[in-house]
């Protein structure tokens, strides 16, 4: 008897294991089929326009050197915008997602009437562009660094609302239920058990929201947000490549070294935890 049911377990693990395969196979041909129609959708195979990228791209090359910095003096201020859309863009989001992320938590808020909707404010707000917000706040309050500011303070409250909410998600319960038990305040519990785990990951998604939002804050030029990005547009229209190229290295100065600070913050709160 006990031989029958060790053969009956073994074919249906076996059953199941050529169930999980098949269904393996399915998912991975049906995504295959959609990564390749979308690239030929795209026309990525058509190699005829390729013929010609090469010898414009180095023609571009040849155009845009030496940089020129003869307008060097000119450039603080567009820096300074660019800079300060960024960080202030970054922490308008991470002051509205905060709340708005521990409400479409499910395991801390879990009635849906209140989840649902606010997780629904959070899918819409990153889902329209921030050059659609851009091109929304340029029209309500005018040019320079506040529609930018606005614009991406809307699209970093969705993005950071979301990665909030699934960190909160995560919270291991465990820690939080012993102290708990010892009779430790809810303010206790938030202090030695969820913040240690929560802290880390919340300075990890925001520092590289921030590091995004400096590049973004620099398309935001194309719609009359102001900054760096306006120079750098400015300067193509003119063909002024050289200066273009001067204002692309100077933006790759300034992401490195917020990528180090971002870099240091990181490993300060990952000591810590």
């Amino acid at each position: 008897m006990s031989e029958l049911t060790h053969t009956q377990g073994w074919a249906a693990i076996q059953a199941d294991s050529r169930a999980r395969l098949r269904s393996s196979l399915i998912a991975t041909l049906v995504t295959s089929v959609a990564i390749g129609a979308a690239f030929i959708y795209a026309g990525a195979f058509d190699l005829r326009r390729y013929a010609d990228a090469i010898p414009t791209i180095l023609t571009l090359l040849g155009d845009s050197l030496p940089p020129d910095l003869s307008r060097w003096h000119k450039w603080g201020r567009p820096l300074l915008e660019t800079l300060s859309m960024s960080v202030a863009g970054t922490v308008l989001g991470a002051l509205a997602a905060l709340p708005l992320g521990a409400l479409a938590a499910r395991n801390i808020v879990r009635s849906e009437w209140i989840g649902g909707p606010v997780r629904l404010l959070l899918n819409l707000l990153r889902s329209i562009p921030g050059l659609i917000w851009g091109v929304m706040f340029v029209a309500a309050v005018g040019f320079g660094p506040l529609p930018g500011i606005l614009a991406l303070g809307f699209h970093s409250t969705g993005m950071l609302g979301k990665f909030y909410a699934e960190t909160l998600e995560h919270v291991e319960p465990g820690p939080g239920d012993a102290l708990r038990s010892l009779g430790v305040s809810r303010l206790g519990v938030l202090r030695f058990s969820v913040l240690p785990q929560i802290l880390p990951r919340l300075v990890d998604v925001t520092v590289y929201r921030w590091e995004h939002n400096l590049r973004a804050a620099t398309t935001l030029g194309v719609v009359g947000a102001g900054g760096i990005g306006l120079e750098i547009i400015t300067a193509f229209h003119l063909f002024e490549y050289r200066e273009a190229a001067a204002l692309i290295i100077l933006l790759l100065i300034l992401v490195t070294a917020i990528n180090l600070v971002g870099g240091a913050l990181r490993s300060r709160f990952l000591d810590q935890a």
